[in-house]
């Protein structure tokens, strides 16, 4: 494929930079991506875009994806109702647990940092128990987005006793490298994205200084009223299905990984624990504080309008993945600048191109798919250390996954923390090119030291 091959994702973001437009940028840019594949006749490739939004439905990967994106506004909505975040927030702060601004970036810092068993998960967990806190510290949800997002793929792609090291490991195995273990445990303390994205939101949470736009996010929280809570009632409304669904999560993680957690399928269990987890708030909202049944449906029914829009993002997201994946967008990337490598800057110039295709495909782990089988058996070929080229390609896709406006966690990060998903990408791209900017230099020295 040609270089029309990187047109569709160029659209996407000139439109949404541009109109500020999000959904109608992806659907011009799968228009554009249909387009190019059929030829240029702009009426199959209408028809074609149709059918590629409902194709995404027979991946059922995306369908679970979509289904609990949609079913946690109505549990986010049944949980404000009910009054429990009122009072563990006036708890938190009573017991002087959480006093200041700097107590309240730490829980989803901490949360984010700590699960690392699935990214959607972790997301969720340090999203929804934080909204109510940055709220009341007037700290913007933009710089909720922002921690959660930058702490829960980074601690998943470094403590990799999850999902990612399963697929990854699956990768690396397949290129026939001595010690595949081996490589992926030495990896990584290479991975330097990963590690100083970290210790960047460690540093903006202890010491409270923020930069870029996203000062002007946090000065417009202090300007804006923060929305009034319903009146306090019990802790246990929001932590009873907050909890259940982490251990639930677990629990589904270890039954479909056949007793391997690791192996767990996350989409499949994030749905279910969602699902139980707004049956058990449904269920003390009616039996235990006597609210009724209408009203229930009615606030459920609520909620999954708030969070329609951005379904429809994660919809549209996947329907263009689908059709860069058919363009061979990443095959064509990767060729375009493989032949042209001196030794000490491989490292560094596949960390870009692992960036740069994570981020016009919005997937990281179909980064890792593309480019693990050719780094790899190159480093070995060129004597280079498979380890540091691997961390090269782990550390850029999650980096261009930060950067991206149509990465489904980007999405769903924005989901977890209420915020503007146009909003999210803007004040988080500064801290993220700041991180990737260090690890270019870090992989440099050393490509030139070995």
């Amino acid at each position: 494929m040609s270089w029309l091959s990187i047109l569709p994702p160029i659209v996407a973001i000139l439109i949404a930079v541009w109109k500020r437009q999000v959904i109608i940028a992806l659907l011009m840019a799968i228009f554009t991506a249909e387009l190019i594949l059929v030829g240029g006749n702009p009426i199959y490739a209408f028809t074609d875009t149709v059918d590629r939004l409902v194709s995404v439905f027979s991946n059922a990967y995306n369908t679970r994806i979509l289904m609990f994106s949609l079913l946690i506004g109505a549990l986010i909505q049944l949980i404000k109702i009910s009054g429990g975040v009122s009072a563990l927030v006036n708890w938190l702060t009573r017991k002087e647990y959480v006093h200041n601004q700097r107590r309240a970036g730490m829980l989803p810092t901490i949360l984010g940092s700590s699960i690392f068993i699935d990214t959607n998960m972790s997301v969720l967990t340090a999203g929804l128990s934080s909204q109510a806190l940055f709220d009341k510290f007037k700290m913007s949800r933009a710089r909720l987005a922002y921690i959660i997002d930058s702490t829960c793929a980074p601690i998943s792609v470094l403590i990799l006793l999850n999902g990612w090291g399963a697929a990854i490991l699956g990768h690396v195995e397949k290129t026939g490298v001595t010690n595949p273990t081996e490589v992926l445990v030495t990896s990584i303390g290479l991975n330097f994205y990963a590690i100083v994205t970290l210790l960047i939101v460690f540093y903006t949470v202890y010491t409270g200084k923020v930069y870029g736009p996203m000062k002007a996010e946090e000065s417009k929280a202090l300007e804006v009223p923060s929305e009034p809570l319903p009146p306090a009632t019990k802790k246990r409304y929001m932590l009873w299905p907050l909890a259940f669904m982490v251990l639930s999560i677990l629990l589904f993680m270890y039954i479909t990984g056949d007793g391997d957690l690791r192996k767990g399928s996350g989409s499949e269990s994030v749905l279910w624990s969602v699902i139980l987890s707004t049956l058990l708030i449904f269920g003390l909202l009616r039996f235990d504080a006597k609210r009724k049944t209408k009203v229930l449906m009615e606030e459920s029914f609520k909620g999954l309008g708030h969070l329609l829009p951005l379904v429809t993002l994660v919809l549209l997201a996947f329907a263009l993945s689908d059709s860069m994946t058919d363009l061979k967008t990443g095959e064509f990337v990767a060729g375009a600048v493989g032949d042209f490598l001196p030794l000490w800057i491989i490292p560094a110039l596949i960390f870009v191109l692992a960036g740069f295709i994570s981020f016009t495909t919005g997937t990281s782990w179909g980064t890792f798919g593309i480019l693990i089988p050719i780094a790899i058996p190159l480093a070995v070929s060129l004597g280079i250390s498979p380890s540091l080229v691997l961390a090269a390609v782990l550390g850029g896709s999650v980096f261009g996954d930060h950067a991206s406006p149509i990465s489904d966690t980007t999405v769903i990060s924005s989901l977890a923390a209420g915020c503007d998903l146009l909003d999210h990408v803007k004040t988080q791209l500064p801290y993220a090119l700041f991180a990737g900017g260090i690890s270019i230099v870090l992989y440099i020295v050393f490509g030139f030291i070995g």
